[in-house]
């Protein structure tokens, strides 16, 4: 039996909140489990943490400032997120990065966020959960200066070139693939490149509740994404790399574990 995890869920302050019982349940019917809720701000990493405790080895969180809310970052934070950390459901710090796509926060805030954030995950010896849209060079310059003191890295929702791929891999960094790669409009250049994503270093996710995978036939009803479609998505990318589904499965279930840091 394959089985999968899904590294990157928009669990609270999206869609999917109102039925959050449902998601869990309809992820774990697809063997999708456990699920890892991102925080994207300092409110949504306090209720992350919280639902975590309603299903104990099923959800687990991210503590950080997503670049789009990198202008509410102040003294406080820093704190809080380190007080978050200290509970054994938070696995990761973030999401953090940078996102020159739609600036909504001014640049020099995300970048020093940013900065910031790294310094937490170095300081606390946690992995770091990052995003990086339309910023590739300050991302790796700042990235740079921190990524020898990390233990581990991961670039979730990769939807960048091979020349940027290749800078990734070099850093050692985890990639995470969503359904951006089953886009005909937008994820073909995505979708010739996974293949040079090294077996160890790949991992899968939904970015739920957004990014549900064009290419599903019959499409679901509803277009908001779930973890309930993880495997879908699994599928996909392992014929992309010409590989046994159920081989590719249990590789990004595994490598999920080792980031993350959980026993089997």
């Amino acid at each position: 039996m394959s089985r999968y995890m899904d590294i990157a869920v928009n669990l609270v302050g999206s869609a999917l909140e109102k039925d959050l019982q449902g998601v869990v349940a309809r992820a774990v019917q697809a063997d999708v489990s456990p699920l890892i809720v991102i925080g994207s701000n300092i409110e949504e990493s306090q209720q992350a943490l919280q639902v975590c405790s309603d299903y104990p080895r099923q959800l687990y969180a991210t503590a950080g400032i997503h670049p789009h809310h990198a202008k509410e970052w102040d003294n406080q934070s820093e704190a809080t997120i380190k007080a978050l950390a200290q509970s054994p459901s938070v696995l990761a710090i973030g999401e953090c990065g940078l996102d020159y796509n739609r600036d909504f926060s001014p640049r020099p805030q995300q970048r020093q966020a940013f900065a910031d954030q790294l310094a937490i995950a170095c300081e606390l010896n946690m992995p770091v959960l990052m995003h990086e849209r339309d910023a590739h060079q300050d991302f790796i310059r700042i990235l740079s200066e921190y990524r020898p003191h990390l233990p581990k890295a991961l670039l979730h929702c990769f939807t960048g070139d091979r020349d940027a791929l290749m800078q990734y891999i070099d850093m050692d960094l985890y990639i995470g693939v969503t359904g951006w790669v089953c886009d005909e409009r937008r994820g073909q250049e995505l979708a010739q490149i996974v293949p040079d994503i090294p077996n160890d270093r790949i991992l899968i996710e939904t970015d739920s509740p957004y990014l549900l995978p064009r290419s599903m036939r019959p499409k679901p009803k509803s277009s908001k994404n779930e973890p309930q479609y993880l495997p879908y998505i699994a599928e996909y990318v392992a014929n992309l790399r010409q590989q046994p589904p159920a081989v590719f499965a249990n590789q990004t279930y595994q490598n999920s574990l080792d980031f993350f840091g959980l026993a089997q």
